[in-house]
């Protein structure tokens, strides 16, 4: 006799739904079933999760504006020259450039062996450093790193020759 493919399942939101499981292996379906009936439906997965957008977009505009507000106090505190680029990228590349800033100083000096000194003459070059775009693209780079970037970004020539800028 064969392994059923159909199965009635009573979900925690007190909804029943047929679930087709036959694209499932045979053995793992009564398991897949159980883990099933501890979830919502479908249908009531996708309206909590649809419910929930609105505080999440709020959440997210309420963060990228504190982020904002810190970097834009940062950069002005720390004599940073103002990014330039396209509109839409000036505050994601000051917020970037703010959280690497940041980050490279908690690595370098904080927790590594950099003086004021050696972070000065970092801030230095970090300052000539102004298309948005650039802060964009190390915004995942570790802050140990920080020094290696600003000399590979002073040395090269496609900085001005760069089409997508």
């Amino acid at each position: 006799m064969a392994v059923r493919t159909k199965w009635n399942v009573d979900h925690h939101c007190g909804h029943q739904v047929i679930h087709d499981l036959s694209d499932r292996p045979a053995d793992r379906r009564a398991g897949f079933v159980r883990w099933l009936a501890g979830r919502d439906c479908t249908d009531c997965w996708k309206e909590a999760r649809d419910a929930d957008t609105e505080s999440k977009e709020q959440w997210l505009a309420t963060k990228r504006a504190e982020e904002q507000q810190a970097a834009a106090e940062w950069a002005q505190k720390f004599d940073m020259p103002p990014l330039e680029g396209p509109e839409r990228a000036l505050d994601w590349g000051g917020r970037s450039r703010h959280q690497l800033m940041t980050a490279a100083h908690t690595a370098l000096v904080a927790e590594g062996t950099w003086d004021e000194t050696d972070w000065t003459e970092l801030e230095e070059k970090a300052r000539a450093i102004t298309r948005a775009g650039w802060w964009i693209d190390q915004r995942n780079a570790e802050g140990a790193d920080l020094l290696e970037l600003l000399d590979a970004a002073a040395d090269d020539d496609r900085e001005t020759e760069n089409p997508f800028r």
